[in-house]
């Protein structure tokens, strides 16, 4: 009955777009995007058997296991269902990868497991309220959303036997095996990832930062580097020792107070961890190929190899290739997309 009455109220909708002469495109979207299922991604026979130490393999620690941290969320979410085959693609080891989802409803835990059936994943819900009195406005409106913070949570969140974590965006693929980033060494470092000198560090800060006596010793005695926290690896044993989840807050509530930043929630580990991170190599976070945050303009690779390809910044790579106006580099994210075109989720009409 319900099918009945969602096409009795398409046809009339077109009907009425017609009469009216209007030169619009409409769509309609129904919940949830659909996606193909992915193939499932065995063990290499050089990664031996992984001996879980109980039922619940999310929560315990293993050498042979890497965890991934992402957030999952309706609007990201193509993007990051294709993120998550990338790795598996490219894993030696696939079956020895955990990810663990943030997310604000449940509802998402069906698509995973229908697009990925043998996948090892957890979802967790994360809770707004933890960080909406806290957010302020910035320059993009997609960088104020409450699940933008998440990866401020994770050692909260993720269970007590999650030492350590590599946490990705959602607009990434991984052209490398993710052994290799998550087998660095972090030394008595916190946080691992890729580091960019050569940017100008004041840009990430306002004026009345800098102007600020007390402020701005924020960085005394570092030597600060930009980095993209799209990408990092995180021992969460020493960020629940060191408290550094309390930090951030510190720095945000700060930001309520007195305008100090306007770029989201990248500004707050900038003032916390940059001249103290383990520096990775640029191969790992190809970021920028979204474009800036204002214009989305198409950009090239950074010189040097690649591992993984970024497209942080205002424009994604689903939303360029639908629209027929892709960057020459959206071509590479296009293989893992495993969106469901033609499904019955989303009707498109037009009036011409």
């Amino acid at each position: 009955m319900a099918s009945v009455q969602l096409i009795f109220f398409i046809v009339f909708f077109q009907v009425v777009v017609a009469s009216t002469g209007v030169k619009r495109s409409w769509a309609i979207r129904l919940d949830i995007p659909k996606f193909r299922e992915a193939p499932a991604f065995r063990n290499g026979i050089e990664c031996g058997n992984v001996v879980w130490p109980s039922q619940d393999r999310h929560a315990h620690h293993h050498p042979s296991v890497i965890h991934i941290a992402m957030t999952l969320d309706t609007f990201y979410l193509r993007g990051s269902i294709a993120a998550v085959l990338s790795v598996l693609q490219h894993a030696t080891c696939p079956e020895n990868i955990v990810f663990h989802f943030l997310a604000s409803s449940h509802r998402l835990r069906r698509t995973i497991l229908s697009t990925f059936p043998y996948l090892n994943f957890h979802l967790y819900h994360f809770d707004a309220n933890l960080v909406n009195g806290k957010i302020s406005s910035s320059i993009r409106r997609a960088l104020d959303q409450p699940l933008n913070y998440a990866r401020m949570y994770l050692a909260e969140l993720l269970p007590k036997g999650v030492r350590r974590v590599i946490y990705l965006d959602s607009d990434l693929v991984v052209v490398d095996d993710v052994a290799k980033l998550w087998s660095i060494d972090l030394g008595p470092h916190v946080l691992g990832a890729p580091e960019y000198c050569h940017a100008n560090f004041t840009n990430y800060f306002t004026h009345k930062f800098w102007a600020d006596p007390v402020l701005s010793k924020a960085f005394e005695g570092r030597r600060p580097c930009y980095f993209n926290t799209g990408v990092m690896v995180i021992d969460l044993e020493r960020w629940r020792g060191g408290r550094y989840t309390e930090k951030l807050e510190g720095w945000m509530r700060i930001q309520k107070r007195v305008r100090i930043y306007e770029l989201g929630s990248l500004p707050p580990f900038l003032l916390v961890f940059a001249g103290n991170v383990r520096g990775v190599g640029h191969r790992w976070n190809q970021h920028g190929l979204g474009g800036d945050n204002l214009e989305g303009l198409c950009r090239d690779l950074h010189p040097g190899p690649v591992s993984l390809l970024h497209w942080s910044g205002k424009g994604k790579p689903w939303l360029r290739l639908d629209s027929k106006r892709p960057c020459p580099l959206d071509t590479l994210w296009a293989p893992y997309d495993l969106y469901r075109h033609a499904s019955s989720n989303a009707f498109s009409f037009s009036d011409s």
